[in-house]
C-alpha cells in the first residue's frame, strides 16, 4: 500500500529558518553538537508538525535541508532524503510538551559523565540557572533496547519525554541529552550553557569542597540574549 499523504502546514518565515540553521551551526561551532545530534523547531503554523534537517552533520545544515514531520515523526515530503533515526525524540517531546517550540539533542561531552555516575547535574552558574533543579537521567533499558542506546521508535521517544517531565533538560544514560525551550534562541543558550555548567561543576567537584548551587529563587533567563546571538552568528559566519 502507498504511504498516506500528510498535508504540509505551509511555508515558514525565512527569518525563522535562518535562525534554525544558525542554531545547528552555532552549537557545532561550540562543540555541543558533533557530527551527529540535531536541532528542531515546532512548525509555527501547526502545533502538530515540526521541522528537522535531513540526516546531515549539524555544521553543514542549510535551509534546503529542512524537512517537515508530523508528531508521529513521519516525513511530509521525504523525496528520497535520508532522515534521522532519532527523530522520535522530537516528535514525542512536542506531543508531550505543548510549551516546547525548540529541541536540541546532543552528545554534549561533559554532560555524559553525569549520566552514568549518579552525580547530580545542577546549576552552579547564574547563566545555567535553568538547571536549578536536579536534571533527570533517562534509562533506555526501562523501555527496551532496539538499536543500542539510540531512540529508534515512538515508545522510546515517549519514555524519554516522560522522564524529561516539565523540565528543560534530561540526560540520556551513556548517550547524551535533550534540551527544550520555548524558542530556538533560548534552546541554543540552554544547550550551550548546560555543557559549560557541566565543565564548571566537574571542576568544582574536583576541589572536594562543599558546593553552593543556584537556588530556584535565583533562577532567571539571561538578559540581552539577542546580543549573545549576534556574537554567535558572527562566529559561524566568519565575522568575529
Amino acid at each position: 500500500m502507498p504511504e498516506p499523504v500528510i498535508a504540509s502546514a505551509g511555508a515558514v518565515d525565512p527569518a525563522l529558518i535562518e535562525n534554525f540553521v544558525l542554531a545547528s551551526r552555532i552549537l557545532a561551532h561550540h562543540g555541543v553538537l558533533d557530527a551527529w545530534g540535531h536541532v528542531s523547531i515546532r512548525h509555527p503554523g501547526n502545533a502538530e508538525r515540526y521541522l528537522l534537517s535531513r540526516a546531515r552533520a549539524p555544521a553543514l545544515v542549510s535551509a534546503e535541508d529542512i524537512m517537515e514531520f508530523d508528531l508521529g515523526s513521519n516525513p511530509v515530503d521525504q523525496r528520497g532524503r535520508r532522515i534521522f533515526l532519532e527523530r522520535y525524540i522530537h516528535g514525542e517531546v512536542y506531543r508531550a510538551r505543548p510549551d516546547v517550540h525548540a529541541i536540541v539533542h546532543s552528545h554534549s561531552p561533559t554532560m555524559i559523565p553525569f549520566s552514568v555516575t549518579g552525580e547530580p547535574l545542577r546549576a552552579i552558574s547564574h547563566i545555567a540557572s535553568f538547571m536549578c533543579e536536579e536534571v533527570p537521567v533517562w534509562e533506555i533499558r526501562d523501555v527496551g533496547i532496539v538499536n543500542g542506546l539510540l531512540v529508534a521508535n515512538s515508545a522510546q521517544g515517549a519514555s524519554l519525554a516522560n522522564r524529561l517531565g516539565k523540565g528543560p533538560v534530561c540526560l540520556m544514560r551513556g548517550h547524551g541529552n535533550v534540551v527544550v525551550a520555548g524558542d530556538i534562541k533560548i534552546a541554543v543558550q540552554r544547550a550551550l550553557y548546560a555543557e559549560v555548567n557541566a565543565q564548571q561543576l566537574a571542576t568544582a567537584l574536583s576541589f572536594k569542597r562543599p558546593i553552593t548551587f543556584v537556588s530556584p529563587d535565583e533562577a532567571q533567563d539571561p538578559k540581552r540574549l539577542d546580543d549573545a546571538w549576534e556574537v554567535w552568528k558572527a562566529e559561524v559566519e566568519g565575522g568575529a
